[in-house]
């Protein structure tokens, strides 16, 4: 079931928002976390009922592991600790990764053989990382013993289920335990929930849908040729912004979505594409997999405490096994590897020569915020291609390899001003649709105040964001002009989801 579909939004919402209400009312807290967990439960098999019962298992193996190691003392739980993360990598090696390392290795041993893909289950890659921290931190004694349907409803609570964001158990599970029978704040959250909701609903059907358009027909040719300077960067700059819009939509889905109950999910992005270096960059997208990464695969691995070599083959092995984490095959790695390589240049020139710059003007921050989005870029070029070959084809076409093309249509002068640049006859819709969605979505993403900010008076995350505040004054206040402006947006989307049914959320493959 996905989050922009009528069955969800007109049927599977107001039922599962309505039971929470009265149970709350009426029962005890338990029959809310069955509620909640059963609801999710079908909420997930809805996609698939198939593969339901694999998260079903993996809920009670890591309950009954994370139960006790909790009841043994600290020096006997080391066996149980490595027992939890193999139950839990298994699956996930299973579904994601053994063909990928299987054809590698017969490919290797001159035996290359293709195998029918498994079909990969919906948000394995999160609830595996969620329950990993439970157990790791129920090893170091920091988790405490719920009851089986109090952890259950915490893996799968269904705004943040499928795609996240990573949830921790110390800020889920206090939430999810008030005793409270009355809802001090309903109307506020309903309110506040639907409105970053239909923010979120508008940017993933309105504005990466669109810029799918734009970017997947370039990506997905089954033969790729020359690709020329303007449809290279179409497909890459369309890409950069339809996943961004994509899942940043689907975050400020979940966020607003579980405001509905009265929950408070950590925040998962912030600006990402203002930033001005590649670590800034890491602050701000996907913050939630960022913290993750930090705590349980960066610092074990020894953090900054060493050498700075160390430190950077440390945040090298981290970024690999992020990119390794996005999807199994040759192209995420080294997309991790790329960011890995950017973040230990970022770290090396802060270390030895950004301390010497005694003054960093606007050409400073501007040269620093073009050098990290055209970094960034280019790493989602090997992120979104099928293949090198493919990359190398897109990025041959970015930077005049192949030379340039425009339609005719466009600008009729050029055909005799211009000698050294083709004209094509055709393509002036297409050519003119691409620069008007890249445009507009690009404003967006780099001036416009995001969603945090839209709704900062109403904390509509866990974390405070770090971050310095928009100077804009446009935030979200009860009024006529407000309940419009989101009413628009919410019809808007609505409307063009009765028109393309037929999309999906691009972390669902993650």
């Amino acid at each position: 079931m996905l989050f922009h579909s009528f069955e969800f939004i007109g049927l599977f919402l107001p039922l599962t928002l309505a039971g929470y209400i009265l149970l709350r009312r009426q029962t005890g807290q338990r029959y809310l976390y069955v509620w909640l967990s059963a609801a999710s439960i079908l909420f997930y098999a809805w996609w698939d009922y198939r593969l339901s019962w694999l998260i079903v298992a993996s809920i009670l193996v890591n309950y009954t592991i994370g139960k006790k190691v909790n009841q043994r003392p600290p020096e006997k739980r080391r066996k149980l600790l490595v027992l939890g993360i193999l139950a839990n990598l298994t699956p996930l090696f299973y579904y994601k990764y053994s063909l990928f390392f299987l054809e590698n290795f017969l490919r290797v041993t001159g035996n290359p053989m293709e195998f029918e893909q498994l079909i990969l289950p919906l948000g394995i890659s999160f609830f595996t990382f969620q329950q990993i921290t439970y157990i790791m931190d129920a090893y170091k004694g920091e988790a405490p013993d719920y009851s089986f349907f109090h952890y259950a409803t915490f893996v799968t609570f269904f705004p943040q289920l499928i795609a996240g964001p990573i949830v921790h158990h110390k800020e889920m599970m206090p939430q999810f335990d008030s005793k409270s029978k009355t809802f001090p704040h309903l109307s506020e959250n309903l309110i506040i929930g639907l409105g970053i909701f239909s923010i979120g609903l508008f940017k993933k059907v309105i504005i990466a849908d669109s810029l799918a358009t734009v970017a997947s027909p370039i990506y997905q040719q089954e033969e790729i040729g020359e690709i020329l300077f303007f449809e290279g960067w179409f497909a890459a700059l369309g890409y950069t912004f339809q996943l961004y819009f994509d899942f940043s939509g689907y975050s400020d889905m979940a966020i607003g979505l579980a405001r509905m109950f009265g929950i408070v999910l950590p925040a998962n992005f912030y600006s990402p594409y203002k930033a001005r270096s590649i670590i800034d960059f890491w602050r701000r997208w996907h913050l939630t997999l960022s913290r993750f990464l930090k705590d349980y695969v960066y610092i074990p691995l020894g953090g900054n405490r060493r050498s700075k070599i160390r430190n950077y083959a440390n945040l090298m092995g981290t970024m690999l096994i992020g990119g390794l984490w996005h999807g199994a095959g040759w192209t995420f790695i080294f997309w991790g590897f790329l960011h890995g390589l950017y973040l230990t240049i970022n770290h090396f020139w802060r270390t030895y020569f950004a301390t010497t710059q005694k003054t960093r003007g606007w050409l400073y921050a501007g040269t620093s915020w073009i050098l990290t989005f055209l970094a960034v870029v280019i790493g989602w070029v090997f992120f979104r291609a099928e293949s090198f070959g493919t990359a190398m084809a897109i990025l041959e076409g970015m930077f005049l390899f192949n030379g340039i093309e425009i339609p005719k249509a466009i600008c009729p002068a050029l055909v005799s001003e211009l000698s050294w640049i083709t004209i094509s006859e055709q393509g002036g819709m297409a050519f003119g649709k691409s620069i008007v969605f890249i445009v507009f979505a690009g404003l967006i993403a780099w001036f416009a105040p995001n969603t945090l900010s839209l709704f900062e008076k109403y904390n509509p995350v866990l974390q405070p964001t770090g971050f310095a505040k928009d100077s804009s004054s446009f935030r979200f206040q009860p009024s006529f002009w407000w309940v419009f402006f989101i009413t628009v947006l919410l019809y808007t989307s609505l409307l063009e989801i009765t028109q393309n049914e037929n999309t999906e959320f691009l972390y669902f493959n993650f």
